[in-house]
């Protein structure tokens, strides 16, 4: 049997500190049919020359400036040779056999577009992952969380999450996605920059009526924090603003605005609580109303822009099976989802009440 060929991706920009570190797990892979691509976003560390000099098999793409995450990808993308793109961030540890069951899990299922493996703490590999964990969902507002974290909360690993499940997104840590509809759907939108495009991506292709899952026989470990840390304003920034995007892009006609705008109000919420706690940090300029509207600067400056990107009608990209679930509620016939919904994206991330059913509605 001719084995799935996986184009590995790492972007990279001035850390070759991580790659040191983490691409020999990379190397290590054991599977027959595999290409490793560094995407170089202009660093000025030497990480090309290192990685030229130390390791013949991997190729790199060089580019002229940093195009962050969704950019770097993209261009690299175009260099893979592979049936499936496996995005990888340059700050993940790998096992050995990892790619294994991914490939088991996309010949399985050929309504399968995207996938990740299990993401567990790499300072504690008992925990899972802040990024992306077991896989993903959002609330009725767009918020997201994961199989194994709510907000800031991680679970211990016991187990729990270990069968394959259906989800709302992967994680960009360690996202595959098969290479044709990568590029059927756009790739990364790079409006993004960074934060939150593998679930514009992963809603796109739901969109389309494939599939996204986590196989939790694949298992990997996620430092974080490698491109923006923890806490940055920058980061934060992103953040909020990328969520809003998503949201903007890909909610159906029926509830756009309604969800749209109530979480513009909870997110102006969410500055004001910032600024009478005190964390100045989060603003990227000295508190004020005017730092508050630069948060959504974009909401008015760029929307009637954006407007022209959203699909005219959803409905025109339903295939069969998509016209069947209406929207991306429906996980699947037979999904295990939690019941008392906060919002038609996912279950409630706090209620543990579990039931099989199908849901149709649309959010």
């Amino acid at each position: 049997m001719t084995h799935l060929r996986f184009s590995v991706i790492i972007v990279t920009f001035n850390a070759l500190h991580h790659l040191k570190r983490f691409l020999p797990s990379v190397l290590r892979s054991r599977y027959p049919n595999l290409e490793i691509i560094i995407a170089d976003n202009a660093s000025t560390d030497g990480t090309s020359e290192w990685i030229e000099r130390t390791f013949k098999t991997i190729r790199v793409v060089h580019l002229n400036k940093n195009y962050g995450y969704c950019g770097g990808n993209n261009r690299a993308a175009k260099a893979g040779t592979g049936d499936i793109l496996l995005f990888l961030n340059n700050d993940v540890e790998v096992e050995p056999n990892w790619l294994r069951p991914l490939e088991e899990a996309f010949r399985e299922d050929p309504l399968l577009a995207a996938l990740q493996p299990k993401l567990l703490a790499y300072k504690d590999k008992r925990s899972f992952e802040y990024a992306g964990a077991a896989g993903g969902f959002l609330d009725r507002y767009g918020y997201p969380f994961c199989r194994g974290r709510v907000f800031e909360t991680l679970e211990r690993d016991l187990g729990q999450y270990d069968s394959r499940e259906e989800v709302l997104w992967a994680s960009g840590a360690a996202l595959g996605v098969k290479r044709e509809l990568f590029f059927e759907v756009g790739g990364f939108d790079e409006d993004f920059e960074f934060h939150m495009d593998e679930i514009d991506l992963c809603w796109r292709l739901r969109n389309l009526g494939f599939k996204v899952k986590c196989i939790p026989e694949s298992t990997v470990y996620h430092l974080g924090g490698g491109s923006l840390a923890n806490g940055s304003p920058k980061k934060l920034y992103y953040n909020y603003r990328n969520n809003l995007l998503m949201l903007w892009k890909n909610l159906s006609e029926e509830t756009l605005f309604r969800r749209f705008f109530t979480r513009c109000a909870l997110d102006l919420l969410a500055a004001l609580r910032a600024l009478v706690k005190g964390r100045f940090r989060e603003f990227p300029s000295p508190p004020s109303f005017s730092s508050l509207q630069h948060r959504h600067r974009y909401v008015s400056s760029g929307l009637l822009r954006r407007a022209k990107r959203r699909p005219k009608s959803h409905s025109s990209m339903m295939s069969p099976r998509r016209r069947s679930w209406k929207r991306v509620t429906s996980l699947s016939s037979s999904r295990v989802s939690i019941s008392g919904g906060m919002g038609l994206f996912a279950p409630r991330p706090l209620a543990f009440s579990i039931r099989s059913r199908t849901r149709s509605a649309r959010p």
